[in-house]
């Protein structure tokens, strides 16, 4: 049994042990050794071998299973306290068919998708009358790196954890997955699955969309080159998470579509104001919405990126 900041776990199986899965797995080791009473097991769950033996190697996990193989997967899963599925959000529903039947009763899963309402259609579908057993959740953090090399056993301090919990759930499984992510330094908040992908489609899927768009459009320019080579920190601050897994951002694009182009909708009415201000040479109105954008940038920065009215209680439920 591991016992970290409250959590305690004997099995801990992370399928996709990347900068994701193989944080937390860092975090429950070494973030709090004095609390260890007996060795936890954290086992990793890998399509590649290549990856999980790398994990393995790196002491981020006690011990490999492949996913295609049969036994390996049966031994990983029994007996498992928590499971979390830290793979791109299209293999969700794969991941759950198959791993559905092989699953204890009191085993809880728990996801890291950026994407919340497909997520819980796809859980719906392949965990049937077992879906109680599911608890959503999406760490807010990341870096530009990704793989098992780029775990950090801080990555989650100080920063948000979205539960987005489901009637199903019984209040004990929630509460056990928001002491593992409390465990892990973080701090746990909840919303609904409609409102998660509402409100991270305007502040990390479009970001990241915007990012990867001013790469590409430079890309197909005759001077690309030239303007790579003069670009600086404006370029560097505005594109480096166009540097993220395109597998995972291709993912969470498509399945949260409805919402990011209900954003992306809303940029090009701003874009197109201030190209008829710009056109229209009037410095009055791009000042006053650099102004404006200034202002709550500041603000926001000055609360540590933290919600207006913060000091409500991390777990409380934000409404619709």
């Amino acid at each position: 049994m591991l016992v970290v900041a409250g959590f305690a776990f004997k099995k801990l199986v992370i399928f996709g042990v990347g900068l994701i899965g193989g944080s937390l797995a860092r975090a429950l080791r070494e973030r709090a050794p004095g609390e260890v009473s007996e060795a936890g097991e954290i086992v990793g769950v890998g399509r590649s071998p290549a990856s999980v033996a790398r994990a393995l190697e790196l002491g981020v996990i006690d011990r490999a299973a492949a996913l295609d193989d049969d036994a390996q997967l049966r031994d990983a899963l029994a007996g498992a306290d928590v499971v979390l599925l830290a793979a791109p959000v299209a293999q969700t529903g794969p991941l759950l068919a198959r791993i559905a039947p092989r699953l204890d009763a009191a085993t809880i899963v728990t996801d890291a998708g950026s994407t919340k309402s497909d997520v819980v259609a796809a859980a719906r579908a392949a965990l049937g009358a077992r879906i109680a057993q599911f608890v959503p959740g999406h760490p807010i953090a990341g870096r530009e790196s990704s793989g098992v090399e780029a775990a950090l056993p801080d990555l989650y301090v100080g920063r948000n954890v979205v539960l987005c919990p489901l009637d199903e759930n019984p209040a004990e499984a929630v509460a056990r997955i928001d002491a593992m992510w409390r465990a892990s330094g973080a701090d746990v908040r909840r919303m609904t699955p409609a409102q998660h992908d509402r409100v991270f489609a305007s502040v990390s899927h479009l970001p990241h969309v915007l990012s990867f768009a001013l790469v590409e459009q430079i890309l197909g320019e005759a001077d690309a080159e030239l303007k790579f080579s003069y670009a600086a920190g404006g370029f560097r601050d505005f594109t480096r998470i166009a540097a993220s897994n395109p597998e995972m951002w291709r993912d969470v694009c498509v399945a949260n579509r409805a919402a990011l182009l209900d954003e992306l909708d809303g940029y090009t009415r701003v874009l197109a104001r201030l190209r008829a201000a710009i056109d229209a040479g009037d410095g009055a109105a791009l000042e006053a919405v650099f102004e404006r954008s200034r202002a709550a940038r500041s603000a926001w920065q000055e609360r540590g990126g933290k919600p207006a009215g913060a000091g409500q209680p991390a777990t409380e439920t934000i409404k619709q």
